[in-house]
């Protein structure tokens, strides 16, 4: 059932790579509540996903950017202001990527300039977006901007590895920025911290299928899927949430505020 919530918004969906991705979601459930989408990734991830298939479904351009390049994002800003015919009213920024994670290297072993890259890319290009939006006086009054963040930027999650330090940082330029952009633009700035999720990326944590299980079972709502995710983020985009600002906003089922479960004991 549509709203809509977003009716004559404007926005840009970073991330989106195949069906499976928050991103993805997030950007069909924008264009059923009335907003008009472009839809970005980095070249290398659009050469493996299937994103032109979401763009065809949604009507919306395709603008390729790596979102460590300023210069790809001043492009990317200004190519949608012109397809946009006006300013950006709401952006969400889902882009995450660890070497170190993925080659199996232990946080006691880190190679620094994998994690160099980790941080640009999942963390510093937050804020190389929101500065460059700054500057070009691309995000209309009472935009929204988001982020997608993890719980493991307060506690330990071992296996998160170096990806905990980059989600950290994002938390904080989220925060930061938060309170630039609010004060010069009225723009809103939040990260939304959600439950682990199946996603192509998500599911390559190592021990993924065994924590999700437990944080299920230690969730009193279990955890909160896509689906309700992306409802979330249409929330946070849309004039319902005009106040809210500089939040790292859990959306996990609970998870965040338990101790212990009793259904993970095996007791009553």
């Amino acid at each position: 059932m549509s709203y809509n919530l977003l009716k004559g918004k404007k926005g840009i969906i970073f991330g989106a790579l195949d069906t499976q991705s928050i991103a993805w979601l997030v950007a069909e459930k924008c264009h059923e509540e009335g907003a008009s989408i472009v839809l970005t990734n980095a070249p290398v991830a659009m050469r493996l996903g299937v994103i032109n298939q979401l763009g065809e479904k949604i009507n919306a351009p395709i603008i390729p950017a790596d979102a460590t390049s300023v210069e790809d994002l001043e492009n990317l800003l200004t190519k949608s202001m012109e397809h946009f015919g006006g300013k950006i009213d709401f952006i969400l920024h889902s882009i995450g990527m660890s070497l170190n994670l993925r080659k199996g290297k232990d946080y006691t072993d880190l190679n620094y300039e994998w994690m160099q890259k980790t941080m640009d890319i999942s963390a510093l290009s937050f804020h190389k977006l929101m500065q460059s939006a700054l500057k070009l006086d691309a995000l209309n009054e009472g935009g929204s901007v988001l982020a997608l963040s993890y719980i493991a930027a307060q506690r330990i999650f071992p296996d998160y590895n170096e990806m905990a330090d980059a989600k950290a940082l994002l938390e904080s330029i989220g925060r930061s920025f938060g309170y630039h952009l609010g004060t010069h633009k009225k723009v809103r700035v939040n990260t939304i911290s959600q439950s682990p999720t199946w996603t192509t990326a998500g599911s390559g944590v190592k021990g993924f299928k065994e924590f999700f299980e437990y944080a299920n079972k230690m969730s009193p709502l279990g955890n909160a899927d896509a689906s309700s995710c992306a409802d979330y983020c249409v929330v946070m985009f849309s004039d319902l949430t005009r106040m809210v600002t500089m939040q790292n906003l859990f959306h996990d089922g609970g998870f965040s505020s338990m101790g212990m479960n009793p259904a993970l004991l095996n007791i009553e």
